[in-house]
């Protein structure tokens, strides 16, 4: 009996440590959305600044504001490939938490199904006792019955 108690403690231990797991990959998976989120903004704002800078290039610009267009935009490049970073970082975080959300899955899949067969084969143990005691009892009956029906007969 103190085996099966520690045998659920320890599944309700790896059960634990499944549901931490899953709540730090959901924390993780939120992170990579908003990096991945802060990407999508750069992008973007990449594309507006050429949209801005073609309609002003067309009225024709001097040195300096090219200068400083150009000075601008590798900022901005810059920032989408430290943020390239980030995701790929956010990526690996993410990757690894889903290894130990399926790592804990799995360990708690396999102490449940040895719990189960330690619970069935202890039930099929007090079964058989059951079933032992019974017919002992049975026996033990029926010999009585016979010792006292031979006594019968030998005092009759």
């Amino acid at each position: 009996m103190s085996n099966m108690k520690t045998l659920h403690k320890v599944v309700e231990i790896a059960e634990k440590r499944r549901k931490d797991a899953l709540l730090a990959l959901g924390q993780q998976q939120r992170e990579w959305q908003i990096a991945n989120e802060q990407m999508v903004q750069l992008q973007a704002y990449v594309q507006e600044a050429e949209q801005r800078w073609e309609l002003r290039s067309g009225t024709g610009v001097d040195a300096a504001m090219l200068h400083h267009h150009r000075h601008f935009m590798q900022k901005i490049l810059h920032a989408i490939e430290f943020q390239r970073g980030v995701l790929n970082e956010r990526q690996a975080r993410v990757d690894q938490g889903q290894a130990q959300v399926f790592a804990a899955e799995r360990d708690v899949a396999g102490l449940r199904k040895y719990t189960e067969r330690k619970e069935m084969a202890r039930a099929s143990l007090l079964e058989r006792q059951e079933q032992k005691a019974t017919d002992e009892m049975a026996l033990n009956i029926h010999l009585r019955q016979r010792l006292a029906m031979q006594s019968r007969g030998l005092q009759a």
